[in-house]
């Protein structure tokens, strides 16, 4: 029932082996940084642009996006401070809504929101890689199942080695989009970096922006996306309660100030029609200022990029089906820790079995499109969660509380209905056979249930 399993302080497995908390301030705001930024922002701006026309205009969408981000990563910051459980946006789902809608989340991660994004994103690495070293796409396929492979080694023995590789490539794609950002900063007829921005036709009238707007929101959104996925790892942060909030704000501040500032890059560099018409972006204005090396040079920066994005998704996915299991909703061997590297190992070599099988068979890049938007379900329901947690708890403090509440959550809700509702008009039928492969959890739901405890509860 709703608010089942709620207690604070260390999970322990199944065999008594509990989570090591060895993950300070830094190595937890590298892992929003690197959770949030991947491959979207060197190719959306070019989508927000054909949408919106208007250099100002992009640049106020970006910041409009960028306001909903720092609000979700509020409410997960106080979420996070209230239950820093590993398993993140499961428990609260779980606490607040009951056991069937949490393990639909968890579902759809495995089956492919985190699945199908680890192929994806291993195959775009490997593409990049590829192309850098000079060899056959046609060893694509091989490279990404090799990464895959090779990250979910470092992960297996421990969150430590797995932090540093995370820190590492976070400063690295941090540097890259630095590089960027100078480069098309400094590209100007005169010397004066402050150099106004091009002029381009606004949306006509006021409906006409507002649609523009919208319409744009969805995939700066999308870009947005991933600062939930630190709260996944809660139990391995030093003192949670208080790093945990820090590092979700000071982590989406970072960001949406290099989105901005990349934005006003592009602008500058190509201008609106350019940007909107560039199928690469980053490499186009590294192309237009620095000419075939810095083609180069963004390549690596995307290969860099996308290999930390990469190691994110694996590092704290399994966490929450380690807790589904623990919960006795999944397969009772997941729930195990192992007994001398403290991780997940049993759900690191399941997610990276189904991911592996994903790429290879080419099917991830259209599974992914069904259930994004079941994505943005869970986001709304788990921000929703904090009215329920503060009407339950109204005895409690906790160390971060969200400002502006409940106007702030309301806010997030808001935007992830209309994400949804937005991908839902957009394509209906992706939508349903979304929903269908989410649905399809139910039965496994039930029949997990009943195999684990004789019983089924909903």
């Amino acid at each position: 029932m709703p608010g089942a399993g709620i207690f604070c302080g260390v999970s322990a497995s199944v065999t008594g082996v509990t989570y090591a908390r060895r993950l300070g301030l830094f190595s937890a705001t590298m892992a929003v940084i690197g959770g949030i930024i991947g491959g979207g922002i060197f190719l959306t701006p070019s989508t927000v642009a054909a949408q919106v026309g208007s250099a100002s205009f992009i640049l106020i969408a970006w910041a409009v996006g960028g306001l909903v981000a720092l609000v979700g990563a509020f409410c997960f910051a106080e979420l996070g401070a209230r239950r820093p459980r590993v398993g993140g946006g499961y428990v609260y789902l779980r606490d607040a809504w009951g056991p069937l809608p949490a393990f639909l989340y968890g579902w759809a991660l495995l089956l492919v929101i985190a699945t199908g994004a680890i192929a994806a994103v291993a195959v775009t690495f490997a593409s990049y890689a590829l192309a850098l070293a000079g060899l056959s796409p046609r060893l694509t396929a091989p490279v990404a199942v090799g990464a895959i492979v090779l990250l979910t080694g470092v992960n297996y023995v421990g969150v430590k080695p797995a932090a540093v590789t995370q820190n590492v490539f976070t400063v690295l794609k941090l540097a890259a989009l630095a590089a960027l950002i100078i480069v098309g900063l400094s590209f100007s007829t005169s010397t004066a970096l402050y150099r106004p921005l091009p002029p381009s036709p606004a949306p006509a009238g006021l409906w006409g922006v507002v649609v523009s707007l919208g319409t744009a929101l969805v995939p700066i959104l999308f870009t947005y996306g991933g600062w939930q996925q630190t709260n996944f790892i809660a139990e391995e942060i030093v003192d949670p309660e208080r790093n945990l909030p820090r590092a979700l704000v000071l982590g989406v501040v970072v960001v949406v100030a290099v989105y901005l500032l990349a934005n006003v890059a592009y602008l500058r560099a190509l201008g609106p029609g350019g940007l909107a018409t560039s199928s690469a972006p980053a490499a186009g204005v590294m192309r237009t200022v620095l000419g075939p090396i810095g083609s180069a040079i963004i390549s690596a920066g995307i290969a860099v990029s996308t290999f930390g994005f990469l190691n994110l998704v694996i590092l704290v996915t399994p966490r929450v089906f380690q807790a589904m299991a623990a919960d006795g909703v999944f397969f009772p061997a997941l729930a195990r820790l192992h007994p001398v590297h403290r991780t997940p190992t049993a759900a690191l070599l399941l997610q990276a079995a189904w991911a592996i099988v994903l790429t290879l068979s080419g099917t991830f890049g259209q599974l992914v499109s069904y259930v994004a938007f079941g994505d943005w379900i869970f986001f709304g329901l788990t921000a929703a969660s904090l009215f329920v947690y503060r009407a339950r708890d109204r005895s409690l403090g906790a160390e971060f509380r969200v400002p502006g509440y409940p106007w702030t959550p309301a806010l997030f809700v808001i935007a992830a209905a209309y994400v949804v509702a937005s991908s839902v008009l957009a394509n209906p039928i992706h939508a349903a056979v979304g929903a269908g492969l989410i649905a399809i959890g139910v039965p496994m739901y039930l029949w997990q249930r009943r195999y684990n405890h004789g019983a089924v509860s909903i």
